[in-house]
């Protein structure tokens, strides 16, 4: 995946990435976690493109969970907090959400200032803290290029 360098993003990357078929292309918007706040298991939040225009939200890993894992996912901010089953996508390092997610970064978290995440797979658990500034602008960048 290519970063391509977005006005306004708040340190949101831009990436477009060819699949495994000649026509196929996923394009998505990424933002790395605080370091500071975060495990250091936790890579960030990818909000992507998915068939059909629907929109897939994924949780990065540093450390991968087995691929036929279904962690549970807590997402939770001031006002919030909201729990989900999740499956594996690539190859174990990332969490794919269900699809009420993509609803939420669609709007609620639109306004959120960040975003506190817990991946709990049976007894290992990784925390991380995404900040969600600039995720509106990033948000229609992301869409303005699903269809292309």
């Amino acid at each position: 995946m290519t970063p391509i360098p977005v006005a306004n993003m708040s340190n949101w990357k831009f990436t477009r990435a060819q699949g495994i078929k000649p026509d196929e292309s996923f394009v998505a918007i990424m933002k790395t976690a605080d370091a500071l706040q975060s495990d250091p298991d936790f890579a960030g939040l990818i909000i992507r493109c998915a068939p059909r225009g629907r929109i897939e939200v994924l949780v990065a890993l540093i450390r991968p969970f087995p691929p036929r894992s279904r962690p549970r996912v807590t997402l939770a901010s001031a006002g919030f907090s909201q729990s989900f089953e999740a499956t594996m996508a690539a190859a174990g390092a990332a969490v794919l959400l269900p699809e009420e997610a993509g609803v939420l970064a669609g709007g609620k978290w639109q306004t959120t200032p960040s975003l506190a995440v817990t991946v709990k797979e049976n007894t290992s658990e990784i925390k991380g803290i995404v900040s969600l500034n600039g995720l509106r602008e990033a948000y229609s960048t992301l869409l303005a290029s699903c269809s292309q």
